[in-house]
């Protein structure tokens, strides 16, 4: 980890440096998480997830409507069932290219943030996390956010 280290260290160096570390790892989440969703629009064919899903809505509105026809119902979740299938499948190629990296990104995370403690405090005690929450859960949380905004402006299935 101490090659890969330095390496990260490098490359966020502007980011870690300037900033304090809440919003360094608010930046370095939209980072990682803009770069692993590009990834996932390149190494996937967009058109065809769109169809997936689409035919997905368009099954579960069918099943909405046949709800008291167990057969048709179970026709349905079939069809339903090897739609998701093709659409995991597709999906599962932009994981495997991304995965390693971002492992070996929280990795470092862990070893730059764990020292700030709490990032993000609110002076009293929330169950499960306390009274505030610290690296993993800014990092997942901005992360999550992200994600969405992202899918939403650039239309990625």
């Amino acid at each position: 980890m101490a090659l890969l280290g330095g390496l990260f260290d490098w490359i966020f160096y502007p980011i870690t440096y300037i900033l304090s570390p809440r919003w360094a790892l608010v930046v370095i989440s939209l980072v990682i998480t803009a770069l692993s969703t590009l990834a996932y629009k390149v190494l996937t064919n967009q058109s065809e997830m769109k169809v997936l899903k689409e035919e997905m809505n368009n099954l579960r509105k069918k099943m909405k409507e046949s709800k008291d026809n167990p057969d048709k119902m179970s026709a349905i979740n079939q069809q339903m069932m090897e739609r998701n299938l093709k659409y995991m499948r597709h999906s599962m190629r932009p994981m495997l290219f991304t995965f390693i990296p971002i492992i070996l990104i929280f990795s470092w995370l862990k070893v730059t943030f764990l020292p700030a403690g709490d990032l993000f405090s609110w002076g009293f005690s929330i169950w499960p996390w306390g009274a505030g929450i610290g690296w993993l859960w800014t990092y997942l949380l901005c992360s999550i956010i992200f994600n969405l905004l992202i899918r939403k402006l650039f239309k990625i299935h």
